[in-house]
């Protein structure tokens, strides 16, 4: 496949999946999803900014706007860009991940970590997220776990991922800060929750 196609294939996804990540001066955010038939949810929106850095000094930044929930049936995220136009939607559920580009194409894997890794080719799992903006440790060991004076959870190390959690609403951390250091290249993803 053609370079330029691969850098922005994998410019939309990591954007996402990081939304999984997110902060960018005047982006917008996608409107919250509004689905009342899921029943109860734990919704969040905001701004994401993704830095990768790859060895030899390369980079590829992503930035937009993302809202996510999350239902006992599964989760959704949308993604958008800098205007607010929506750009993907992941949604998730027990035994399957869907990502669906604006354009209607898709991609299928049975989770979200083996969906980034079926697209970007390198496995980066973002499935701790769902409990990160719950300001908790997602299930699995974790090391180096640090709260803050309050006693919420403010930094720790899970699944390849360094993360530091801050700005506490009712409904957890505002800011999500996640960091990733793989052989290749060095992951940096900003999430700002302003919904």
């Amino acid at each position: 496949m053609p370079e330029t196609f691969l850098s922005a294939r994998r410019g939309l996804l990591m954007g996402g999946l990081a939304l999984a990540a997110m902060l960018a001066a005047g982006c917008a955010s996608p409107p919250r999803i509004d689905e009342a038939a899921d029943g109860p949810s734990f919704d969040r929106g905001g701004r994401f900014a993704l830095l990768v850095e790859h060895r030899g000094g390369k980079q590829d930044a992503v930035q937009g706007g993302f809202a996510w929930r999350d239902t006992a049936g599964g989760q959704r995220l949308d993604l958008a860009n800098p205007l607010g136009n929506t750009l993907a939607r992941i949604d998730v559920q027990p035994g399957r991940a869907l990502l669906t580009r604006s354009d209607g194409s898709t991609e299928a894997a049975a989770d979200p970590d083996a969906l980034v890794e079926q697209v970007l080719g390198s496995p980066i799992p973002v499935g701790g997220l769902r409990d990160w903006l719950r300001g908790r440790l997602a299930p699995g060991p974790s090391e180096h776990v640090e709260k803050d004076a309050s006693g919420r959870l403010s930094r720790f190390a899970q699944n390849g991922w360094r993360v530091e959690l801050s700005r506490y609403d009712e409904l957890g951390p505002r800011l999500l800060r996640l960091r990733r250091t793989e052989p290749a290249r060095d992951i940096s993803l900003r999430l700002v929750i302003d919904q």
